[in-house]
């Protein structure tokens, strides 16, 4: 059995700034875009895995309950999503040997498509997993431990991209198209009912 411990961390302190409401909160299928995303990390790594809120921290939290892990609140949340980032993986890193990043708007992740960048990092478990659409890659994506020092120094409001980009040799692609639909818009939800 591999020992290897993987940690999940879901990214949901933005301010979703480009909405009129805090779209964590948005209904779909039974539940909240963050409890779905919460509920599709658990499924993978159960108790080891963290909720990063900070934006109207307190109606997220409960949105994502009963939770299996643990929650982080980012204070800093204001400085965009790489302070997401830092906060979960420094929260972990003197445990975890990986680090799966999920965001609470991509509503179409499954939990099939982590079980197969999980197996793909233990199958190579120093290289960088990530998922990829069209000509891009993204989120999820699993950072091995050696890459948490990258993590920890990005900054301003923006992803992993640049450790992705940086560190293009030791990066494993997985396809998965539906990773490109995120929610920025109220609209964007709409799209999926229809």
């Amino acid at each position: 059995m591999d020992d290897r411990l993987l940690f999940a961390v879901v990214l949901a302190a933005g301010q979703s700034s480009r909405f009129a409401s805090t779209k964590q909160l948005l209904p779909f299928e039974g539940s909240t875009l963050v409890g779905r995303a919460t509920r599709t990390a658990e499924s993978i790594c159960g108790p080891r895995s963290l909720l990063v809120a900070g934006n109207d921290w307190r109606k997220v939290t409960s949105a994502s309950r009963p939770l299996q892990g643990f929650i982080i609140i980012n204070s800093q949340f204001r400085d965009g999503l790489s302070s997401s980032i830092r906060a979960g993986v420094q929260a972990i890193a003197g445990v975890a040997d990986a680090v799966m990043l999920l965001l609470a708007d991509q509503p179409l992740v499954t939990r099939d498509h982590l079980r197969t960048l999980q197996a793909a990092w233990e199958q190579s478990p120093s290289s960088i997993v990530t998922s990829t659409w069209s000509d891009t890659s993204g989120p999820p994506v699993i950072f091995p431990r050696q890459f948490f020092g990258d993590l920890c120094t990005l900054d301003g409001d923006r992803g992993a991209k640049s450790v992705i980009e940086k560190h293009s040799d030791q990066t494993i692609g997985i396809k998965f198209d539906n990773a490109s639909v995120d929610i920025d818009r109220p609209q964007d939800l709409a799209k999926l009912h229809l």
